[in-house]
């Protein structure tokens, strides 16, 4: 399991760095492909359950919604993110007619997953998109991940208070707090490093990253646990090899992006 985990990280970090490097249209595609997967997934675990979201408004709904962040921002979001509300709404009244009695309920969870997948995914392009955005990136994501590294390292060694019995049982206070000063230490690391190459970078601005998204960012994690707990799985699909699914690697980055981008351009642009 260890020597897939590690395979895997070793050829899609050449592979994600350089997509963030190349920016642009490669960048946004591949995030695109990320969330189009998670949401496949997404629909699949309320299958699971039973229920019967539907997987092109989730899927396509969640393109659509991080092609026009590439192309045009926050320009006309509203009008997206209604159609695809009425469209939502549209397809459940029809799925109801046709027999399908819990389709209030499908509709629901159709409407959450475009949203929180396609909206606040669509965040990672945006923050690429700001200026100096790839060191942004280049910073956002490795705090993250660190701060889960530190987690379960501290956790796994010292962890003895529960965090979240009922959706994580793994999890400790200690490997909580564990996952804050990994954060915050590799944030500022990394900043400093870039901010050989990069202006707006320094180890300050890292710190305060890291610790940010070393707080909050485990509730993206809990609530795909609590998502798995419901329907029953223990992984959103083994697309890949020692990590599970799509969904399961992306759960924390999803709220990084968000934040990450509302930190920059509230407190350093």
């Amino acid at each position: 399991m260890l020597a897939k985990r590690l395979m895997v990280i070793a050829l899609a970090l050449p592979v994600g760095a350089g997509l963030i490097a190349l920016g642009g249209v490669y960048f946004a595609l591949a995030i695109t492909l990320i969330l189009g997967t998670a949401g496949w997934e997404y629909v699949r675990l309320f299958r699971m359950a039973g229920f019967e979201p539907s997987s092109l408004l989730v899927i396509g709904g969640a393109a659509v919604l991080v092609v026009s962040r590439y192309f045009w921002g926050f320009d006309g979001a509203e009008i997206q993110i209604s159609a695809l509300i009425l469209l939502a709404m549209a397809y459940h009244l029809l799925a109801f007619e046709r027999g399908r009695e819990r389709a209030a309920t499908d509709f629901s969870i159709t409407l959450a997953g475009i949203l929180y997948l396609g909206w606040l995914g669509a965040y990672m392009v945006s923050l690429r998109s700001i200026p100096e955005g790839k060191w942004w990136v280049l910073l956002v994501l490795p705090a993250v991940w660190a701060a889960d590294a530190g987690a379960f390292i501290i956790g796994r060694r010292w962890g003895r208070l529960k965090m979240s019995p009922r959706l994580s049982p793994h999890k400790t206070w200690e490997g909580y707090a564990g996952g804050i000063v990994f954060g915050v230490i590799v944030g500022a690391l990394i900043a400093a490093l870039w901010g050989l190459v990069s202006p707006v970078m320094s180890p300050l601005r890292g710190a305060l990253m890291g610790l940010v998204l070393a707080a909050v960012t485990p509730l993206g994690d809990l609530g795909e646990s609590m998502i798995k707990r419901q329907v029953g799985a223990k992984d959103s699909s083994n697309l890949i090899p020692g990590h599970g699914g799509v969904l399961d690697r992306i759960d924390s980055w999803l709220w990084a992006g968000v934040i990450g981008y509302t930190m920059v351009n509230f407190l350093w642009l």
